[in-house]
């Protein structure tokens, strides 16, 4: 695999990419029953990979980011360590970006620290206006155009962004949280504020995912990190809207701007009881993501015409190769029920691997995905 030369802002990348070798992950997620289950991890280029934790010390985590030679480097190096065993890749980035372009400093310190949060909706008045995705996150498309170059076809690329709620909660919280009380509170004390803000987000979540589909991404999908933390009543007046902005612009949009009609999913963590699942299968999502508290069967029942992907507790990981082993025959088992309808299914893990995975593990773990996905594979 070899990779382009240095990124030039002044001389581009063509967008005359290299033909797809491995089409798996995009099949499965448009509903297509496959040979056996596509696989890739949330959080797949990072902490867990010796060759990224090279990399980060010598570099800042947002100059990894915004440096197109950086981000590439890092998200192919997953690829390049397990080719053959993974099906798609994800462009290293983070879904924070969109509140810096908004104007918000955040610093990794070592978690997303905000120095100045948005305390009260006056505060509202300090983000920018008009966001030029363009010009504030052009350094993700840079690095997306250069990575499908440097992947050569080997598999299809994935593009991102978070959620507008889960945006909003860091805007407001100026970091991660346990109770998320200051968000929360910012929904039910100022709700015409809260829900104008996550229109907004959701305009800006448009242009950017739009932009990176424009420079190569062949799915994007859509992180509502805290979308559990909400009650099924809250989440559909809140967080539901925004998404469902998100997915019918895109689509209209990439129709408009004759671009590719990329698949999409929809990452809503937690949000697994069938009043969360019918909501969010009312989304024009493709594919819904799915954490490790909830049985495919379920998802069918609520959402049955939505490819799923998931999901595999993250932690089981640590358990040994006996334990992994165990739980993808266990996973594949209920994703490839035999009296359940064909559907598309991407394995992958319930939420992000964790720093400290051995990737000898992660192999072992994708080579099971491999041998008890296909069907004729299962008792």
């Amino acid at each position: 695999m070899v990779e382009p030369p240095d990124w030039n802002p002044e001389e581009p990348l063509s967008n005359a990419f290299p033909p797809l070798k491995n089409d798996l992950i995009l099949r499965a997620a448009r509903g297509e029953e496959t040979e056996r289950a596509p696989v890739w991890v949330m959080r797949q280029a990072g902490r867990y990979l010796p060759e990224f934790r090279a990399v980060r010390a010598e570099h800042e985590f947002f100059e990894i980011c915004r440096t197109p030679s950086l981000a590439c480097e890092v998200t192919l190096q997953p690829i390049r360590r397990y080719l053959g065993l993974v099906d798609a890749a994800i462009i290293f980035s983070d879904i924070l970006v969109v509140p810096q372009a908004m104007g918000m400093k955040v610093l990794m310190n070592p978690a997303p620290f905000f120095p100045a949060p948005l305390d009260t909706p006056a505060d509202i008045a300090r983000l920018r206006e008009d966001v030029d995705v363009r010009k504030e996150l052009g350094y993700v498309f840079a690095a997306i155009t250069r990575t499908r170059h440097g992947l050569r076809g080997e598999v299809p690329l994935i593009g991102f962004c978070g959620a507008p709620w889960t945006l909003l909660a860091y805007m407001v919280e100026g970091g991660g949280s346990k109770t998320l009380q200051k968000a929360k509170t910012w929904l039910f004390r100022y709700p015409r504020e809260s829900k104008a803000l996550l229109a907004r987000i959701a305009n800006i979540c448009v242009d950017f995912l739009v932009g990176q589909v424009d420079a190569g991404a062949q799915l994007l999908q859509v992180f509502d990190s805290w979308a559990g933390e909400l009650s099924p009543d809250d989440f559909a007046e809140f967080a539901l809207p925004p998404l469902r902005q998100i997915a019918t612009s895109v689509r209209a949009r990439l129709a408009e701007d004759r671009l590719p009609a990329v698949p999409l999913i929809l990452f809503a963590k937690g949000a697994n009881t069938p009043v969360y699942l019918s909501a969010a299968a009312t989304a024009d999502y493709d594919v819904l993501g799915l954490d490790w508290c909830v049985r495919p069967a379920d998802v069918r029942t609520a959402a049955p015409n939505k490819a799923l992907q998931g999901n595999l507790d993250p932690s089981r990981l640590y358990g040994g190769r006996e334990a992994i082993e165990d739980g993808v025959r266990r996973m594949c088992a209920t994703f490839r029920a035999r009296d359940s309808p064909p559907k598309g299914w991407i394995a992958n893990l319930g939420h992000g691997i964790t720093p400290g995975v051995d990737p000898n593990d992660l192999r072992w773990f994708f080579e099971c995905v491999h041998k008890y996905s296909v069907r004729s594979a299962l008792p």
